[in-house]
């Protein structure tokens, strides 16, 4: 882990807070997370974690990146979530490096769930949303025991056009403000 002075900790909260705002308007506006945001990130990130903290800050910038992008990821692939939402975190995770990456991902989760819960609800799909739920962590949950291969588990997912969906990114942006809120209230 990469011990950060403060004015290195703001410009990294700094940069996720603003990054995450961008990401969050843009896909309320247009229901995606855009390339051209999610790779100048990504490098930014990685190029302000080498200038931090030389090759031990990159590499604590890959593991904050992997820890947040491979759920989302996985979620891209087996859930039908979006693939900018996994690029996003996983660009965001570069600028917070793996210690930071923890609380993020469970704030993001929180914020997602909740989100997601109360969007299905105004939508007057909640029913349904706790089906395909439901059907994800079971097909997910058989997978992980070794009871299903991926392709299985994939075959029993629920189709893509009965999934609700809905612009991840304000969940990403509540979520990296509560990380970054509790960091604050945490080292003050």
């Amino acid at each position: 882990m990469v011990i950060l002075n403060h004015s290195a900790s703001q410009l990294q909260w700094g940069a996720a807070i603003g990054a995450s705002l961008v990401a969050a308007l843009w896909d309320m506006r247009t229901h995606r997370i855009p390339n051209w945001l999610t790779f100048p990130v990504l490098f930014g990130g990685l190029a302000a974690a080498y200038g931090i903290g030389s090759w031990n800050g990159l590499g604590d910038a890959f593991a904050g990146c992997l820890l947040l992008g491979v759920p989302y990821f996985l979620l891209f692939v087996f859930a039908g979530g979006g693939a900018g939402d996994a690029k996003i975190m996983a660009a965001l995770g570069a600028w917070l490096g793996l210690a930071n990456a923890v609380p993020v991902l469970a704030c993001v989760s929180v914020s997602g769930a909740i989100m997601g819960l109360a969007y299905a609800a105004w939508r007057r799909r909640l029913v349904p949303v706790l089906g395909n739920m439901s059907t994800i962590a079971m097909s997910a949950g058989l997978m992980t025991l070794g009871r299903a291969k991926i392709s299985d588990a994939q075959a029993m997912l629920p189709d893509e056009k009965k999934m609700t969906a809905m612009p991840y990114g304000l969940a990403i942006f509540i979520g990296i403000c509560l990380a970054a809120g509790s960091r604050l209230l945490w080292h003050a």
